[in-house]
């Protein structure tokens, strides 16, 4: 395997570990461990820690180990400052950019995860609606600022259905309400559900961040 695919390997398989948590938030992970863990040697594990550091996921602690980035109220507040920037602003502005076929699509997925079914692909079907709707916007630097908050955003929807399963079935509500919103062309209902279903997204982190620092997470 070529070495630029080993460093591409290794990164995705240790930032798929912080984000599902199985790497959990301050704790400590070493080099050692790493590589018998993603079957990589020493060139491609840092790569891959020196990329997820900048990404904020991580800090590297020399002679230490590896920090996994914590929670905080700050972080929870910049997430969701730059999503009700930005998700509402591609509804109202962008939103008919959205065909029918992909909106039809994501109705009969939210359908079925409210019927009980699909329930293993819910991280999946949220993360693609959220991203779809950014990708509508056609500016370059206001998706380069998005994806600065993407990975960290996953993190927390991922911990937050852990922490709170009544939440998976509420936000499959509120996609739904967006969806049909978006079917109906009502751009200004989309976004106004939009902005409700972020906020109540963002009372869920804060939640979460308060059982994980009493040790209840």
């Amino acid at each position: 395997m070529k070495k630029e695919s080993l460093k591409t390997q290794a990164y995705y398989i240790i930032k798929e570990k912080i984000v599902t948590c199985e790497y959990a938030p301050n704790s400590m992970i070493n080099e050692e461990i790493l590589r018998n863990q993603v079957g990589a040697s020493r060139t491609p594990i840092r790569d891959a820690l020196s990329r997820l550091e900048q990404e904020g996921l991580i800090t590297i602690l020399p002679k230490k180990g590896i920090l996994v980035s914590g929670l905080s109220i700050s972080d929870i507040n910049m997430i969701f400052e730059v999503r009700m920037l930005f998700e509402p602003y591609a509804l109202r502005n962008y939103g008919h950019a959205l065909s029918e076929e992909v909106l039809l699509g994501l109705f009969s997925e939210l359908a079925a995860q409210l019927e009980g079914k699909e329930h293993d692909r819910f991280y999946d079907i949220d993360d693609r609606l959220h991203k779809t709707i950014v990708d509508t916007i056609p500016n370059r630097f206001l998706l380069q600022t998005y994806d600065l908050i993407h990975t960290q955003n996953l993190r927390y929807r991922i911990m937050t259905g852990q922490d709170q399963a009544d939440r998976i079935v509420e936000t499959a509500k509120e996609h739904m309400d967006i969806v049909k919103a978006c079917l109906r062309r009502d751009w200004e209902a989309a976004a106004k559900s939009m902005a409700e279903h972020l906020q109540e997204s963002k009372n869920a982190s804060f939640k979460l961040l308060f059982n994980y620092q009493s040790g209840t997470f």
